[in-house]
Order: C-alpha cells, then structure tokens, then sequence
C-alpha cells in the first residue's frame, strides 16, 4: 500500500494548484480525479472536427496576485486576451463591467491550462473514491479497489461530494451539506458555415438562456462554426433531469427566437448537464480545515466563486496544508 504526504481529489483549478505548490515544497502528492483527464468545469470537449468550451467560458484576474500569475502565463502563451463582439440581451443591461475587465482564455481550450498544471504530477483518473477514513492517516479506498494512505486530504469535489465522502460524524459535514450549489445545462452546436449572426457572445437576461458564446471566435480555436449555449440556472433547475435530446431542441428554440441567424439546422447537436455548476452563495474563506483528522476542503465556492476564486482557494489550501504537515 502506497503513502503519500497529501492525497487530492478533484483535479479541477483548486486542487491542482495546490498539488504542483505542495509539490514544489518537496511534499508527496498524488491526485485522485473520477473523470478520464484534468480540468473539472475548465473543460473543453471535441466533436467531429469542432471544439467546445461547455463549462467555464472565459475568466478574469483582479486581485494582483492572480494578475501576477495570468501574465506568466500569457508571457508562456498558454492564456491570451479574448475580444468578442458582445451584447447584452434582455431587460439588465448590467452585465457589462465597468470598468471593463479582459476576458481571459486559456490556448487552445480552456482546459489547456489546466493540463499543464497537472504535467509532472502523480495523476490518476477514472479514479472514482468511494471511502475516507481516518486512523491517524487517511485510508483511501476506490471502487477497483486500490488503496492510498495518506497523512492528508485535500478535498475539492462539489461540497455535497466531499461531505458524502466525509461522513455525517466529521467536524466538517455541517457546513459542506448546506452549501446550496445551481445546475446548469450546456448545448454545444456546430455548423459547417459561418453564421449570419452579428455577435460572438452575448448575456441573456430572458427566457431559458443566459449565455450565447462562438467558441471559435476564441484566441487559438481552429474548426468550423462552433457555439455554445449555458441555460439559466433556474431553468436548468427545472429540467435537471430531462432528457438532453429534449434540453437540445428548447434551447435550440430559445436560440433561434433570439437571432434567426441560427436558423439553419446545425450538424452537430449535444449537450451537457453540469450538476454543480455554481455555488449559489459563495463564502469568501479561502479554504476550509479541520486540523485534528488533517482534512482541508477547498474549490471555487470557497473564495468568491469564478477560475480566479478556485486558484485563490487552491493557494489558501496549499498554505494551510503546509503549516499542517511542514
């Protein structure tokens, strides 16, 4: 049975971030994520010749550490400035920053970043957990029956997730079981021409939608006409578990009563259900810790939400971890 310093689960902004800082302090790390690669919402899928940013659109920096570290980045060309037409449709014309911020992307997908961040670290994915216990080091079990100890965990999964695997007699369950999460439904539509459609992005404050992008109007996309569409979080509440060939055909009605520029029946039609897409009220607390079992609990909903409240919880992880286990 292999032991490990810290053991992370999720391979999302968060968790990673951590790891490669743990890492770097000498530590041992081993990253446990239940998808097939890195990324979580940073994600980027590939259908027939088009790519698709169906989770995280694009990001911002605005404190200066994260400033910072994105100009690292941009200097490596992994993040470039993304200038799309956009337009605000509906009745809040608010959605717009004043003052501006730069739309961020990462190149050539918004989960490229994130792959680099996870380059030279001990990952294993389709790595599903399925216990955690504590007896002076984390006992960790997954469902093909592997075993990991580790003198800590990192948890990064969506609160609910992380309490589960917890248990109802952790310090910690309390607050992780009553943080309120939205869904959102996400459609990817491709066609093989450019669309009659004046716009690149737009936020929509009406109806089932909420926001419109042309993926590959994005710096570093190659393919053909590629768009994405995000459902509001309310809708998406509503029809969590709706078929998706039934959520495909009402938001591609939305869409079209939107712009009738999308009219042409697109060739390629999918769609994604994000779960845990957004906390509904994010804590501005960095991380979360319980220092007796050496458990810290971190993700995007522990600091202000967004990529740059993931890296934030990430860093604010790492630190503690290190004052636990240094």
């Amino acid at each position: 049975m292999s032991v490990v310093d810290v053991a992370v689960i999720g391979a999302g902004w968060s968790g990673l971030t951590a790891a490669s800082r743990l890492a770097a302090r000498g530590l041992s790390v081993c990253v446990l994520e239940k998808s097939r690669g890195p990324g979580g919402r940073s994600a980027t899928r590939r259908e027939d010749g088009l790519a698709f940013d169906h989770g995280a659109q694009y990001f911002t920096a605005r404190s200066d550490a994260f400033r910072r570290r994105v100009s690292v980045w941009e200097q490596a060309g992994l993040v470039a400035e993304w200038q799309p037409r956009l337009r605000v449709l509906g009745p809040r014309p608010n959605d717009l920053d004043d003052p501006p911020q730069r739309r961020l992307v990462a190149v050539p997908g918004m989960n490229g970043l994130i792959r680099r961040l996870a380059d030279g670290l001990d990952c294993r994915y389709s790595c599903r957990l399925t216990s955690a216990r504590f007896e002076r080091q984390w006992q960790l079990e997954t469902e093909v029956g592997k075993s990991l100890t580790a003198r800590a965990l990192l948890l990064t999964a969506p609160p609910a997730q992380s309490a589960e695997l917890l248990g109802e007699g952790h310090a910690l369950y309390p607050t992780l079981s009553t943080v309120p999460m939205q869904p959102c439904w996400a459609v990817m539509l491709g066609w093989d021409e450019t669309l009659p459609v004046e716009f690149d992005a737009a936020f929509v404050n009406q109806g089932a939608l909420t926001w419109l992008a042309r993926n590959n109007s994005k710096p570093g996309r190659s393919g053909g006409e590629s768009w994405v569409l995000h459902a509001s979080d309310s809708w998406s509440e509503a029809n969590l578990e709706e078929e998706p060939g039934r959520v495909i055909d009402s938001l591609y009605e939305a869409l079209i009563s939107i712009d009738a520029g999308f009219g042409k029946t697109p060739r390629i039609r999918t769609a994604h259900r994000w779960r845990y897409a957004m906390a509904r009220r994010a804590m501005q607390k960095g991380c979360l810790v319980d220092g007796e079992s050496r458990v810290v609990v971190a993700g995007d909903w522990c600091s202000g939400s967004r990529i740059e409240g993931a890296w934030t919880s990430g860093v604010a992880a790492d630190r503690m971890l290190a004052s636990l286990l240094l």
